[in-house]
């Protein structure tokens, strides 16, 4: 691959500094993990958004959690068609054969994925309707939720609720999967659902017997 460039300096002198600190701290823990292999006890979906940093946010080590993350952090429902499903690979892994007792998706405010999906619902974004459109398709699988939140007046309130039916979507979602789905019943997994509000470092959870979201 001819175009591939050196990595830049900035991100060089970084790794230098982990090395130096960070991995020269805990060389005998990275060690471990190299030799004994992952174990974690839960996985995170995520947004892309570099704002979202999940392992900053509760404090993990490596090795703690195994994360994916992707547009708006949703998950689409099970479709065994032979095509290529990142997402749902993922998922795959985690529960089959990592054993995650713990699986938490982690919504947050201001997404652009969300925000996309309303401009679109509403016919401000004829870009993302174009077949060729990726994000457009994956937003596909909130736009049945924007009904819920269509009659909301406040922009931001809008955003908000819709960011929140996106971690509720993933949820139903997961529950589509075979292996999920026995795996919640049998009590070997547990599925959650968050919400971070990134200014104010608040965190909220889904409670499904409210059916709101409630302050961790």
């Amino acid at each position: 691959m001819e175009l591939a460039k050196p990595l830049p300096g900035y991100l060089v002198q970084r790794y230098y500094g982990w090395k130096a600190t960070s991995y020269a701290e805990n060389r005998s823990w990275y060690r471990k993990l190299a030799t004994e292999g992952q174990r974690p006890r839960a996985m995170v979906i995520s947004c892309c958004d570099s704002r979202v940093h999940v392992t900053s946010i509760f404090g993990a080590d490596q090795g703690e959690f195994f994360i994916h993350r992707n547009i708006a952090n949703l998950v689409p429902p099970f479709e065994p068609d032979g095509d290529h499903h990142g997402t749902s690979a993922t998922v795959e892994y985690a529960v089959t054969v990592l054993k995650v007792v713990h699986l938490i998706v982690l919504g947050h405010s201001q997404c652009g994925g969300v925000a996309g999906c309303i401009d679109m619902c509403q016919g401000k974004a004829p870009q993302m309707e174009a077949k060729e459109s990726f994000v457009g398709r994956w937003m596909d699988i909130l736009k049945p939720k924007y009904d819920l939140v269509a009659d909301i007046a406040d922009p931001a309130e809008q955003a908000g609720q819709l960011e929140k039916q996106a971690v509720i979507t993933s949820l139903e979602n997961l529950m589509t999967f075979p292996f999920v789905s026995n795996a919640v019943s049998e009590g070997s997994l547990s599925l959650h659902g968050l919400w971070t509000e990134i200014g104010e470092g608040g965190l909220e959870c889904y409670e499904p017997a409210k059916e709101k979201f409630l302050p961790v």
